[in-house]
């Protein structure tokens, strides 16, 4: 067999198992997600573990005590924060309704002032079919929220099953990576421990800074849309953290409900003005400010690569999707730079 065909064969044979890895996610997509709850959580609070164990604390007992701190948090927020956004939640799910007929009827009833004195029938064709599908567009948001609603249920199993995972995960650790690294080709294993190293250390920086990113930003929406009196501020505000974790897009998705509420609210442009403005001053310091500060280096992605790449895993794997989408990209970054410098080549 020629080398060229030995590479042809291996191509084709990774090809089909990520294929089929892929084939077995989607189809055991509940578990997988569940797993990954898991396994990011385990991967967030391992440093805490390990910075524990330096101070001579025994690996069980410093889980030990993790969680022992994590119940406490628990606890408070099921106490005090939980009820608070569950009243805000089923309020929003009770006035919906009326805000999607608020906001038809403010469209409707703009349509005859944006017509034409002497409009053709293609202009008034091409203004009836807008309108229809902003009205289907508004019952779908109206559905989409119930259905949402709905599959939180379906989470909460994940978030009880998550610790058990997550304990389980940082207990066995090292034992786990000992084993894979087992499985590695002696003549390889250094370059591909370096390379695992590598990617831990970026891609471990991207998800905990993207985190405390996000929290700064629920954080600064929340007060702005407080202080300008638009509605459900707080979960406005928890919908502008998660949309920060999406690049380039996710400003522009955090500030669509609160410029609806506000215009619905208000029904006033100088409103919608103030919600724009509130939030570009908090997406510049984003920008500028806190990202620079929170994460020490950056990933230097392609921001059409990065699109493409969010838009694929967020297909696949929804949320989490989204959320590993950039760090999966780095790593394969890595993992290709690493390549081209020919590392395993000159192991060979």
């Amino acid at each position: 067999m020629s080398p060229q065909q030995s590479v042809s064969i291996k191509a084709i044979t990774a090809i089909l198992v990520i294929t089929a890895v892929v084939a077995a996610g989607y189809a055991l997509r509940h578990t997988v997600s569940c797993f990954l709850l898991s396994f990011i959580f385990a991967y967030l609070l391992d440093p805490a573990v390990v910075a524990l164990e330096r101070r001579k604390v025994r690996r069980t007992y410093a889980i030990i005590l993790i969680y022992l701190i994590l119940a406490l948090i628990a606890v408070f927020s099921i106490i005090y924060v939980l009820p608070f956004l569950t009243v805000a939640w089923e309020s929003l799910l009770r006035d919906l309704p009326s805000y999607v007929q608020k906001g038809k009827d403010l469209i409707l009833g703009g349509k005859g002032q944006l017509q034409p004195a002497f409009g053709t029938e293609e202009w008034l064709w091409l203004m009836d079919t807008i309108w229809t599908n902003m009205d289907k567009l508004y019952e779908k948001i109206s559905a989409g929220v119930y259905a949402a609603a709905a599959n939180m249920v379906f989470n909460l199993f994940n978030l009880i099953l998550s610790p058990i995972l997550v304990f389980f995960m940082l207990f066995y650790k090292d034992g786990i990576i000992a084993e894979l690294v087992s499985w590695l080709p002696a003549r390889r294993r250094e370059t591909i421990c370096s390379l695992g190293r590598e990617i831990n250390a970026s891609v471990g920086g991207y998800i905990r800074g993207q985190l405390i990113v996000s929290l700064i930003v629920a954080v600064l929406s929340t007060i702005a849309l407080f202080l300008l009196g638009i509605d459900y501020p707080i979960l406005n505000g928890i919908f502008a953290g998660l949309s920060s974790i999406l690049p380039f897009i996710g400003v522009i998705l955090a500030t669509l409900p609160p410029l609806f509420f506000a215009y619905v609210q208000f029904q006033s442009g100088m409103v919608l003005l103030k919600v724009t403005a509130a939030f570009a001053v908090i997406y510049f310091l984003e920008g500028y400010v806190v990202k620079p500060l929170v994460f020490q280096e950056s990933m230097d992605l392609n921001p059409l690569l990065t699109i493409i790449v969010v838009m694929a895993f967020g297909e696949l794997l929804g949320f989490w999707g989204i959320l590993l989408a950039i760090p999966i990209a780095a790593a394969f970054k890595i993992v290709s730079a690493q390549l081209r410098r020919d590392g395993f080549a000159k192991e060979s």
